[in-house]
């Protein structure tokens, strides 16, 4: 069984439609990996994410914006033979998204992203929100410079 590693652009796009989260992955000011999981929604080849005001992640964007989001979905053992380990393997499916964070401070641009992450998950559009609650979460985009996904196993 081969791994397919050049996946079309509609192939990575529902790969990342099954996926309820991301993680991120970003360098540290210490150089070190620094990786956080997301809700997030995905539209116009753009990642789209949001979180509280504070914490270390935006020290670290600050820092260096290069990021790169991970998604993984479809897992299942599989074997050839019961009673010979080196028979099994998984079947999955997974992404990789590589660019820059852009953080998003126009309240209609936050708004529009909000309901981009809303609609991931509820498949709904057009959300009422309140104008302390959107001033005050952080809303950011991975403009996505390169795509990568691979599959095994489908």
């Amino acid at each position: 069984m081969q791994a397919k590693t050049t996946l079309q652009q509609k192939d990575i796009e529902f790969i990342i439609d099954r996926c309820d989260a991301c993680y991120i992955g970003m360098v540290d000011q210490e150089n070190l990996p620094y990786v956080l999981p997301f809700n997030f929604g995905y539209h116009g080849g753009n990642l789209y994410l949001h979180a509280g005001p504070g914490g270390k992640k935006f020290e670290v964007i600050k820092n260096n914006n290069r990021a790169c989001a991970a998604f993984s979905t479809d897992h299942e053992l599989r074997g050839r033979h019961e009673h010979v380990a080196c028979s099994y393997f998984m079947k999955y499916r997974s992404v990789l998204l590589y660019g820059l964070i852009e953080m998003i401070e126009d309240y209609d641009e936050k708004v529009t992203a909000l309901n981009i992450i809303m609609e991931k998950y509820t498949g709904r559009t057009g959300y009422n929100y309140n104008a302390p609650a959107v001033n005050n979460v952080k809303v950011f985009r991975l403009v996505v410079d390169k795509a990568q996904g691979r599959s095994f196993g489908y």
